[in-house]
């Protein structure tokens, strides 16, 4: 005997089915007249009979129940168990991204996996008050201030991003670094970055002033502790505090390399340092007030933040695996 292929009960069965019953028909006249199998109009009643009032079923109701569980129905589970969302919600409040939380979590525990688009999904659609935790997506910026360009360059002996050795771009070896300004318009006082190209390690340094002499000072102070093949070049964009680059090339045996103007771009890790940098001391932070203490916190938290460029190891392990261990 062929089994007939199950489908739906439609709004006008429904209705048959309303009326059969307040005639008082058994399960088995109402399947008949249907020409379905008495366990379907069973199972409807069971499952969208209404849930408090027994004895009656309203077909328009009805209908409404069996259509929010098959909506329900498509649903699955964004997280597959209560040990990975604890981990999600950790990793957000450390300020990890989607991304990184995805990348990571099968390197902290094997067993598990998630994709980053689960945990977007988990965050809207399941748990809104976690989205203050996510980065925000900043609006397209503008060049701001004048733009006249220097007829002549005001750097010493500038040599072009140009005219950088082309391995430099590939990442494949270690030693070079990007250099970056922070300013605030509440303080003279700046914050100075470095990252590594290769590691992506980052160090950050308070100048009291945002000058030539200041900024130099502050660079030789973070690179000169670290073994000679880790400095090998520094690029920088055309600011008028990096014009003593000469100086930190004599005292670091470096050599420096300039950006094209307005081309900031093109150190493009430490402007991403910077952006990540600014989550935490917004614009209108004081650098002044800013203790070293805190500055430290927030290397270190840069530091042990899984990237996915480094195919989510910290900075700080693609450092050791470099042979070399960092300590502030």
């Amino acid at each position: 005997m062929e089994k007939r292929k199950y489908k739906q009960l439609s709004i006008t069965e429904r209705e048959i089915i309303s009326i059969l019953k307040e005639q008082h028909k058994s399960l088995r006249e109402i399947a008949k007249e249907l020409n379905r199998d008495p366990t379907t109009i069973c199972r409807e009643l069971k499952r969208n009979a209404p849930p408090v009032y027994t004895g009656y079923y309203l077909a328009h109701k009805a209908q409404q129940r069996a259509g929010n569980r098959k909506s329900k129905a498509h649903q699955r589970q964004r997280l597959k168990n209560d040990a990975i969302s604890a981990y999600v919600q950790e990793k957000l409040s450390l300020g990890w991204s989607p991304e990184q939380i995805s990348g990571r979590l099968s390197k902290d525990n094997p067993e598990f996996s998630i994709s980053h688009e689960a945990v977007y999904q988990y965050i809207y659609k399941e748990h809104a008050e976690l989205i203050p935790l996510l980065a925000r997506s900043h609006k397209k910026r503008h060049q701001k201030g004048h733009s006249r360009k220097h007829k002549k360059s005001h750097i010493p002996n500038r040599v072009s991003i140009q005219d950088r050795p082309a391995g430099i771009a590939t990442r494949k070896h270690i030693g070079h670094w990007e250099s970056d300004t922070m300013v605030s318009r509440q303080s003279t006082a700046a914050l100075l970055l470095l990252i590594e190209r290769k590691t992506r390690v980052t160090l950050i340094e308070k100048l009291e002033q945002k000058t030539a002499l200041a900024n130099s000072q502050g660079i030789i102070t973070r690179l000169e502790a670290l073994p000679q093949h880790l400095r090998q070049t520094i690029t920088y964009d055309n600011g008028s505090e990096n014009t003593e680059h000469e100086t930190v090339n004599q005292e670091l045996q470096t050599r420096s390399y300039f950006c094209n103007p307005y081309h900031s771009w093109e150190k493009g890790s430490v402007e991403n340092a910077a952006g990540l940098v600014r989550r935490i001391f917004p614009k209108k932070t004081n650098f002044a007030d800013v203790t070293a203490s805190e500055i430290a916190t927030v290397e270190n938290y840069l530091n042990n933040r899984p990237r996915k460029c480094l195919k989510y190891l910290t900075p700080l392990e693609a450092m050791a695996n470099e042979g070399v261990a960092l300590n502030r």
